[in-house]
């Protein structure tokens, strides 16, 4: 069998489904998913291997290409940057329900510049009829900045065995970088600790530090195969420590009991999670 290989990144503005996409080509949830906005903060590389075509995916920050207002968002704009270096091809994804076409191609016509297989993936298109965005795909298409076009429901997992086979087909000729059972260069620790910022995000409906870090202190198996984590969440602000805290510990005791649920279910284990609120300038 002759060995293939295609990199592959994924961009796009926040919120347009690259996580959920991402998870869907793989199989298992290794990138964050919540509605907030700037979820992924690293590259998470995901890997699929269809017969003889290892994919491997970069589900990069959401944010906008072109400009940049903070210093938090020129970080996030080096990465995505750093995944399109990387990469033989590029999906740039579209939320089908809310877009600008004049951004679309601005965008586009920037990423063109790398001279990289450029395709367009209108996500959430159980929200939106097909003959809507058609005629933004032909003009596009004239155009010659896209190499194909796929609309797509992630969450619904629609039309992503169809982009994955397309994916496949544009692999060369190449050594797989990874073994056939590895679905991610991420280990079970930055997983754990992606399950907690996730609850962080997912319980913290006022101010959210976006700064927030989760770092693990203990990941050990016990004899009953047990799993015991203890993580640290990292402040740079200590005005952040009661939004984080609740009042009685009520936010922190929700954010703990969902990360060791989720970690649970995705490590296929009985988890005890132990959490320590730290700022970091104290």
């Amino acid at each position: 069998m002759t060995k293939k290989l295609i990199k592959v990144a994924l961009i796009g503005k926040t919120n347009v489904g690259k996580s959920t996409l991402i998870n869907s080509f793989v199989g298992e949830k290794i990138s964050i998913i919540n509605k907030k906005i700037n979820t992924t903060q690293d590259l998470i590389l995901g890997i699929t291997n269809i017969n003889e075509s290892q994919i491997i995916f970069y589900d990069t920050p959401g944010s906008n290409i072109l400009k940049t207002n903070s210093f938090f968002q020129k970080k996030l704009k080096t990465n995505v940057w750093e995944a399109i270096s990387r990469v033989d091809l590029i999906l740039y994804i579209v939320d089908s329900s809310k877009y600008s076409f004049e951004n679309i191609q601005n965008e586009i016509i920037k990423i063109s510049e790398l001279n990289k297989i450029i395709i367009l993936v209108f996500n959430k298109i159980d929200l939106i009829e097909n003959k809507k965005i058609l005629p933004y795909i032909k003009e596009l298409e004239k155009m010659r900045l896209i190499d194909s076009y796929f609309n797509i429901s992630a969450k619904y997992d629609q039309g992503v065995d169809s982009l994955c086979n397309y994916l496949s087909s544009k692999a060369l000729i190449n050594n797989w970088l990874y073994n056939e059972d590895e679905i991610s260069d991420k280990n079970d620790i930055f997983i754990s600790n992606e399950c907690t910022r996730n609850a962080i995000l997912e319980f913290i409906h006022k101010e959210i530090p976006y700064n927030i870090k989760v770092n693990n202190t203990l990941f050990r198996f016990l004899k009953n195969n047990d799993l015991k984590i203890k993580q640290s969440i990292e402040l740079k602000n200590k005005r952040y420590k009661p939004v984080i805290l609740g009042k009685n510990g009520a936010i922190i005791k929700k954010i703990r009991e969902h990360s060791q649920k989720e970690i649970g279910k995705i490590l296929n284990s009985k988890v005890h999670l132990y959490l320590q609120v730290i700022v970091s300038n104290d």
